[in-house]
């Protein structure tokens, strides 16, 4: 199954496409500009399903998506999502230098990380951790 999945922001919104595990594409856009891109994955990738994170900004971007979008729209739980998703980052970038020496869990990305948000969350429903 694939799904596109929309970590909601006030600013700014996170988004991943991930197909049967493998994360096809994760951006983060402007929360003016988000609609757009959603709209070019869903023409590109066709997911079966749209994820949007419950929490902040949610209510508005539930309402743009499913105005525009015409594929089924599930709102998840996105509680712990951040965390965990520092986790996947340092994954990627992995620290260096004197970086190494401090945990991981005292560490915070030099970037945002609400793409690997949106990634983590629809990981959570792929496997069937999410209603």
């Amino acid at each position: 199954m694939k799904v596109l999945a929309i970590d909601p922001g006030r600013s700014k919104c996170g988004i991943a496409v991930v197909d049967l595990g493998v994360v096809v594409f994760r951006q983060i856009a402007k929360r003016a500009e988000y609609l757009e891109l959603v709209k070019r994955l869903v023409q590109e990738h066709q997911p079966q399903q749209i994820l949007i994170g419950g929490s902040t900004g949610s209510k508005e971007v539930i309402s743009e998506v499913g105005r525009e979008i015409p594929q089924k729209v599930t709102v998840v739980d996105e509680r712990h999502t951040t965390e965990r998703a520092r986790g996947r980052y340092f994954q990627d970038h992995p620290p260096r230098g004197l970086w190494k020496l401090v945990p991981l869990g005292l560490q915070v990305p030099p970037v945002p990380v609400d793409d690997y948000a949106a990634v983590v969350m629809a990981e959570d429903f792929l496997k069937g951790e999410q209603p």
